[in-house]
């Protein structure tokens, strides 16, 4: 039983000191754990500071990001589309996009703006591609995009593919991110299940990942002196990472689905490895014990976890005024919490403040520009949800 007292925690220590990674065996968690971390239970919608409206439906949709002036945004829709929304009027598709590889978790994943996209019209995205064999993995590329009548990508071209590709369908993670100074592109590269790969230097599986814009690796990365796609790797020892954020003071979080228990959200830093699958807060599915944090104090601990899990989806930094008592918050959406949690940033320490039900999957969530918070409801009938702030 895991969280429970300075001796057990003693206890795991010592089997961990002789143990060689993360399939040490052990009791279970109970299905009902205690999260230890100060989660609060879900506010009912009807006393959130804001209504929810429904503003369109999609068909498995993933990831969003709004154009220049908010009126329009670009929706990506897992089985290959890419939706081109626009306030008040229809939702077209975007020709020219990537054939994706969909099933399991995988197909087309993030879209975000470059950081010159108002002189460029350059957008990064990702998804999922076959290779030999059987296997599959996650890819990065940028297009230009042409609106008007016929809206499309021209030019698309791929920057980044995990290495090395792998059988299965799950863990691809594919989310991307600029940092503020709009320098380099941040990746999120899940372990596709595999485990071991989240600790193997010559794998870019379980990392995040720093890239210039064009793909090629910053002379000043971490692992640059070592080559090949070591040299990619900013911060080691990931599991799921579906949320890459960049707060104001210019820290970047991500949040990963862990274990069974386990989901976390780090303050990402260069060279840190976060020790997955030597230790997690969660347990294996199949009830072995994973090692908590506290036992290998030589890995980065989460600020915050969740046991038993939400299922994170979407992470955004918010410095707005509109929502009362939530400028500096980390916005998180939940799959299986079906709700939207915020976390206050204090420093470098994360609190639980909010999590309200929504009684749906969320798996995406995005501030426009005028300060709304916007959520994307996940599988068939996906909904996009603007909420409004009450009074």
């Amino acid at each position: 039983m895991k969280k429970i007292s300075a001796l057990a925690l003693s206890a795991a220590a010592a089997v961990a000191a002789c143990s060689s990674g993360a399939t040490q065996s052990g009791a279970a968690a109970p299905a009902a754990a205690i999260d230890s971390n100060g989660d609060q239970p879900a506010i009912p919608l009807a006393d959130a500071p804001f209504t929810v409206e429904e503003v369109a439906s999609f068909d498995e949709p993933w990831a969003m990001t709004f154009l220049p002036g908010g009126r329009q945004a670009l929706i990506t829709e897992k089985s290959g589309k890419l939706k081109l929304w626009q306030e008040g009027g229809s939702t077209r598709d975007v020709a020219g996009v990537p054939a994706v590889a969909y099933g399991g978790q995988g197909g087309f994943g993030d879209v975000i703006l470059a950081p010159d996209f108002a002189a460029s019209g350059t957008v990064y995205l990702s998804w999922v591609e076959p290779g030999e064999g059987g296997t599959f993995g996650a890819v990065a590329g940028k297009a230009k995009l042409v609106l008007g009548a016929a809206p499309r990508l021209e030019g698309l071209e791929t920057i980044w593919t995990q290495s090395p590709k792998v059988t299965g369908r799950g863990h691809f993670s594919h989310r991307l991110a600029f940092s503020p100074d709009g320098k380099y592109l941040f990746i999120g590269s899940g372990e596709r299940q595999k485990f071991d790969p989240a600790q193997d230097m010559k794998a870019n599986l379980g990392k995040i990942v720093r890239l210039n814009p064009d793909g090629s690796v910053p002379a000043d990365n971490p692992f640059a002196s070592e080559g090949g796609v070591t040299a990619q790797i900013w911060s080691l020892g990931h599991r799921n990472i579906l949320g890459l954020a960049f707060d104001g003071a210019g820290r970047l979080w991500n949040q990963e689905m862990g274990p069974k228990g386990g989901d976390e959200v780090n303050l990402v830093e260069a060279k840190a490895n976060y020790g997955y699958p030597v230790v997690s807060n969660g347990d294996h599915y199949d009830g072995r014990d994973i090692p908590d944090h506290p036992t290998r104090p030589e890995f980065a601990a989460p600020k915050l976890w969740w046991n038993p899990s939400v299922s994170p989806g979407g992470l955004v930094w918010y410095g707005g005024d509109l929502y009362p008592g939530w400028k500096n918050s980390l916005l998180m959406g939940a799959l299986s919490g079906e709700g939207l949690i915020r976390m206050g940033i204090d420093g470098d320490r994360l609190t639980k403040s909010d999590r309200w039900d929504f009684g749906r999957r969320i798996r995406e969530v995005e501030v426009r520009e005028d300060g709304t918070v916007w959520l994307l409801g996940d599988g068939p009938g996906g909904k996009l949800m603007k909420l409004v702030p009450r009074g």
